[in-house]
C-alpha cells in the first residue's frame, strides 16, 4: 500500500459495510455479534465510519487478527476490520523509523524492513497479530534489557470519537504518547504507527534442557547475562527447557536449522506432538505426567544462528487458552514455585508447559512493565480443557505478588483491583475522558478493566 492509498482516497460509503456475522477470537474464548462490519482502506473512510457510529448510537471497535484471548475487540455495534490498511507507508532511513498501516501483521514486517537493513528490536514468539493489536495490548518478547513492542512506537495517528484525525508524536500531543502507545483500543482507532527499528541482526540460539531449581534460582542473573533468555517448565517434571538468544551483526555467518530438522522440531514436535499430548491428556489425564517427562527428554537441545525474526517467532498451530502475569523480577522464583505447588496440591494434570520470560521497565502508562523490570509467567490450557479453575488460582498467586495481567490474555480482574497496580492509571483514565468522553469505543471488557 502506498502513502497516498493509506492517507487519501474517497470517503466512506455504504459499500464499506457488510452485514454483521458472528466474530470469535483465535482462542475460541470470546464471541460477538456485531451489527455491521466495516472494511476501510483509507483514513477518510475510518473517519466516516466513526461519525456514522456516533450518529446512530452504535459503539465501534477495531479488530486485528483476533489473537487476544479476551473480549477486548468485541462489539455489538460496528466491527472495523483494518486488514485493508496494511503495508509500509514511509521510511526514515536516517532515524531508522518506519511508518506502517495499523492492520499490518507482524509476520509481514520482515519482508518490509529487510530491503532497508532494518529489524524490530524485539519480538514475541507469535507473529500473527497486527501491529496495532499487538502494541495496544502490550505484546512483548523476552530480554532483561529490552522493552515491549509498544515502547518502540515514536508516533501514532488515530481517529478519535469526534471523527477527527489526531497525530501523536514528540511534537504534537506528546503528552498522550504514554497512553496511545498502549491504549487498549479505548482512546480511538489507531490507523498508523511509526516504529523505531534497529539495524538488521542475527541471533545465535542455544536451546538446552536443565534442572528446575538450578534455573529458577538463577533466573534474573541468567536473564541479565544474555540478550534474550526464557525457559519453559513442563509440569510434573523437574526439568525446564532454556533458550538463550545472543544478538550478532547482520553480516555474521548464518547457521540455520536445516529444513528437515526445522520441520521435525517446529511442525512435528512443537505442534503435532503437543497436539497429541494434549488430546491424550484430555481423555486420559493420568497419562500426562509420563508424557511430560518424555517431552523433556526428546524436545529441544539444539544450537543455530539465523535472522532475528526466524529465531524470535515460531508457528503455533495448537489452539490453546492463555493467562500471563508480569511480576517484579525478583518474585519470579517464588511465583513459579507457587504454581508448581498449586498443581501438585490440586492433583491437576497440566499438559502445556509454563513459559517464563523477562523484560526491561518502560514508561507506557498501562504497560505491565511500567516502572519496573519484570518477569513474565504464562500458563496455558488446551482448547478442549477447562481453564477456569487453574487460571483463577494462578491469578491469586500473582495478585499476591503485585502481578499485572497481560491485557490481551485471560484474567479476572477489574478496574478496582487494577488501579492500585499502575502508577499512572488515573492519567490513562483522564486521557480516555478527553478522547472518548461518551465511550464510543467502549465494550464490556473495557468497562470491566477501566470502569464506565
Amino acid at each position: 500500500m502506498t502513502a497516498a492509498t493509506a492517507r487519501g482516497g474517497r470517503t466512506a460509503s455504504t459499500s464499506l459495510f457488510s452485514p454483521g456475522r458472528e466474530w470469535t477470537n483465535w482462542g475460541r474464548v470470546e464471541r460477538a455479534h456485531p451489527a455491521l462490519i466495516a472494511r476501510p482502506t483509507t483514513i477518510d473512510q475510518v473517519v466516516a465510519v466513526v461519525r456514522m457510529a456516533r450518529d446512530r448510537g452504535l459503539t465501534v471497535k477495531a479488530v486485528g487478527a483476533g489473537h487476544s484471548f479476551t473480549a477486548i475487540a468485541a462489539t455489538d455495534g460496528i466491527l472495523v476490520d483494518l486488514s485493508g490498511m496494511a503495508g509500509l507507508l514511509a521510511v526514515d532511513e536516517r532515524l531508522r523509523r518506519v511508518t506502517v498501516g495499523a492492520g499490518t501483521n507482524l509476520s509481514q514486517l520482515p519482508a518490509l524492513l529487510t530491503p532497508f537493513g532494518l529489524a524490530l528490536e524485539n519480538m514475541g514468539d507469535i507473529d500473527r497479530q497486527t501491529v496495532a493489536g499487538a502494541t495496544s495490548t502490550g505484546t512483548h518478547g523476552t530480554g532483561a534489557n529490552f522493552r515491549g513492542l509498544a515502547a518502540q512506537i515514536t508516533a501514532a495517528v488515530l481517529v478519535t470519537a469526534e471523527g477527527t484525525v489526531l497525530h501523536v508524536d514528540a511534537g504534537r500531543n506528546a503528552e498522550l504518547l504514554p497512553a496511545v502507545r498502549l491504549g487498549l483500543g479505548a482512546l480511538g482507532i489507531v490507523v498508523e504507527l511509526t516504529i523505531q527499528c534497529v539495524p538488521a541482526f542475527l541471533l545465535n540460539a542455544v536451546e538446552h534442557p536443565e534442572g528446575f531449581d538450578e534455573v529458577l534460582d538463577e533466573f534474573w542473573a541468567r536473564a541479565k547475562s544474555v540478550d534474550h533468555f526464557e525457559f519453559y517448565w513442563w509440569p510434573h517434571t523437574d526439568r525446564v527447557m532454556t533458550k538463550r538468544n545472543t544478538r550478532l551483526p547482520g553480516d555474521a555467518p548464518r547457521h540455520p536449522v536445516s529444513p528437515i530438522a526445522n520441520f521435525v522440531e517446529e511442525r512435528v514436535m512443537s505442534n503435532g506432538a503437543l497436539a497429541l499430548m494434549c488430546r491424550l491428556g484430555h481423555v486420559a489425564p493420568a497419562l500426562t505426567p509420563g508424557i511430560n517427562r518424555l517431552a523433556t527428554r526428546v524436545y529441544g537441545d539444539r544450537e543455530y544462528t539465523d535472522y532475528s525474526h526466524e529465531v524470535f517467532t515460531a508457528p503455533r498451530n495448537v489452539r490453546f487458552r492463555e493467562m500471563e502475569y508480569a511480576v517484579p523480577h525478583r518474585a519470579v522464583p517464588e511465583a513459579v514455585r507457587a504454581v508448581r505447588a498449586l498443581i501438585e496440591k490440586n492433583d491437576w494434570r497440566i499438559s502445556f508447559p509454563v513459559e517464563v520470560r523477562a523484560a526491561a521497565s518502560d514508561d507506557n502508562w498501562l504497560s505491565t512493565a511500567q516502572g519496573r523490570a519484570s518477569g513474565y509467567i504464562a500458563v496455558h490450557r488446551h482448547v478442549s480443557d477447562d481453564y477456569v479453575p487453574y487460571f483463577r488460582e494462578v491469578e491469586a498467586i500473582m495478585r499476591d505478588l503485585d502481578g499485572r495481567p497481560h491485557w490481551g490474555k485471560i484474567h479476572f480482574q477489574d478496574a478496582a483491583s487494577l488501579a492500585p497496580r499502575y502508577e499512572h492509571f488515573a492519567n490513562f483514565l483522564a486521557a480516555r475522558d478527553r478522547l472518548d468522553p461518551e465511550r464510543l469505543f467502549a465494550n464490556p471488557y473495557l468497562t470491566r478493566v477501566l470502569g464506565a
